[in-house]
């Protein structure tokens, strides 16, 4: 098969990595081919094509007009198989970074290139500034990278025929496993972005055994991501807490993980969740909080992460509680505006009473400002650290208790079984020859997708509201 792919641009990490490890694990088995906004950053393990009206707006002081893309991008595709391709695999196309690009694919439709959409991110998850008010392509196939998203698109309209579950491959961490030893740290292994939750992690840090010093790996990369981190920094100095912050660029990721106790993840968001995973290969054990509605497809593996919190309960009047309830509210209402969502004010009211009904709420939910408060008010007195074990006994532990090296070396083993690249390689092949023999009748509706991500249950600030300092 011909397998050409296309993505906003070749940058590292994130996507490009997932399209690069797409091309090696068919290599040899399907010829292929890679469309982006720029060139890659280093070498790329098949023929890349530039097109620059499909990168970001950003990136372009001319940009090209959707009819002109796209037939540079069919142009591009003949240019290379005269007789075409037989998939075009677009990653991440219902993200508005191109405004063009809904109407683009659509082109590209019409013009009779077979699109299989595979969606990463979703701007209805918190992401109003990247969102699409069009109708995405319909009569396409579409992809997803957990059980949760396909479940939530299957509800908005997809089809079985129509939607392909592509998890993705994990590449083992570079350390080999070994003895399991107490290790000098606690290793948090992120670029520290808000939804990574990071105060979580500090907040569990004053209750690791003799003191350990938790290592946060990297720095954020986005400016929008700056402010709270530098926060973070600053409250933990004034604090005196055992942190150490940027580990990443002063240590070797390999000797971070060689030299940990084990890894952590405070995560409030992921797509995919490769840290619930990568810990294993290396024989490192995970803690952390567990993201059900990601990791389900894990645990159905094999995978063992029942150690794991899904919530960490905080009491409300920590939290200033009239302070973070105007917050709370004033996110609601701007996110609602932002999506063109219609929402009645006592429905705001009655979820933010239902989510605060028995004196508390999960942490995660919290701002950088109100869960530093939270850390300030448990470090004043040992009988507030005591509160904080009471409502969540694994804190008494840190989860040590959990840990097995049978659970350890399961973990391990089922990781390497069902996300190597050989596994992968089949599950593509797969997917391929389903989407290249059938042509599905579908559409998303918008407002169902919508609804299914914006729920005041789990409405957190971290991920809808903006830094409030």
């Amino acid at each position: 098969m011909k397998i050409a792919y296309m993505h906003f641009h070749l940058k590292t990490g994130g996507v490009t990595t997932v399209i690069r490890q797409q091309v090696e694990a068919l290599q040899g088995t399907c010829e292929t081919l890679v469309l982006a906004g720029g060139l890659p950053e280093g070498d790329f393990p098949c023929p890349v094509i530039v097109v620059p009206g499909i990168g970001y707006d950003t990136d372009s002081d001319q940009p090209s007009t959707p009819v002109a893309t796209a037939q540079a991008v069919f142009q591009a595709i003949k240019g290379h198989w005269p007789g075409g391709c037989d998939v075009l695999h677009v990653h991440n196309p219902t993200l508005a970074k191109n405004k063009n690009y809904l109407k683009i694919l659509k082109i590209l439709k019409e013009k009779g290139i077979r699109l299989f959409l595979q969606i990463h991110d979703f701007a209805e998850d918190g992401r109003p500034g990247v969102y699409f008010h069009e109708n995405y392509p319909a009569d396409c196939h579409y992809g997803v990278i957990n059980s949760r998203d396909y479940a939530i698109l299957i509800k908005a309209g997809l089809t079985a025929t129509g939607l392909h579950l592509v998890s993705n491959m994990v590449t083992p961490l570079p350390v080999s496993p070994g003895p399991q030893k107490s290790g000098s740290h606690i290793l948090y292994p992120i670029r520290a972005i808000r939804r990574k939750n990071i105060g979580e992690a500090i907040l569990l840090s004053i209750f690791f055994p003799g003191n350990k010093p938790l290592l946060l790996t990297q720095p954020p990369n986005s400016p929008a991501d700056f402010p709270a981190y530098e926060s973070w920094k600053q409250f933990v100095t004034r604090q005196g807490l055992n942190i150490e912050f940027e580990a990443g660029q002063r240590e070797s990721f390999v000797t971070l993980v060689q030299d940990a106790e084990l890894l952590l993840t405070t995560s409030i968001s992921e797509g995919f969740g490769f840290s619930f995973m990568e810990p294993w290969t290396a024989g490192k054990r995970l803690w952390g909080r567990d993201l059900p509605g990601i990791t389900d497809d894990f645990k159905t593996s094999g995978i063992k992460l029942n150690h794991l919190y899904t919530r960490l309960r905080v009491p409300v009047k920590w939290t200033q509680a009239g302070d973070f309830r105007k917050s709370w509210i004033v996110a609601v209402r701007s996110s609602t505006q932002a999506f063109q969502l219609e929402i009645r004010e006592r429905d705001i009211l009655a979820g933010f009473e239902r989510m605060t009904a028995d004196g508390t709420l999960d942490f995660g939910l919290l701002n950088e400002r109100h869960q530093q408060a939270v850390v300030a008010t448990a470090i004043e007195s040992t009988a507030n650290k005591a509160m904080l074990v009471d409502l969540n006994p694994f804190l008494a532990d840190c989860g040590r208790s959990a840990f097995t090296d049978e659970q350890t070396e399961n973990n391990r083993e089922r990781v390497l079984e069902h996300y190597s690249q050989t596994a992968y390689r089949r599950l593509l092949e797969k997917r391929y020859t389903q989407i290249s023999t059938t042509d599905p009748v579908q559409a998303i509706h918008k407002d169902l997708l919508l609804e299914k991500f914006f729920n005041l249950n789990n409405f957190s600030l971290l991920k809808w509201g903006l830094h409030d300092s």
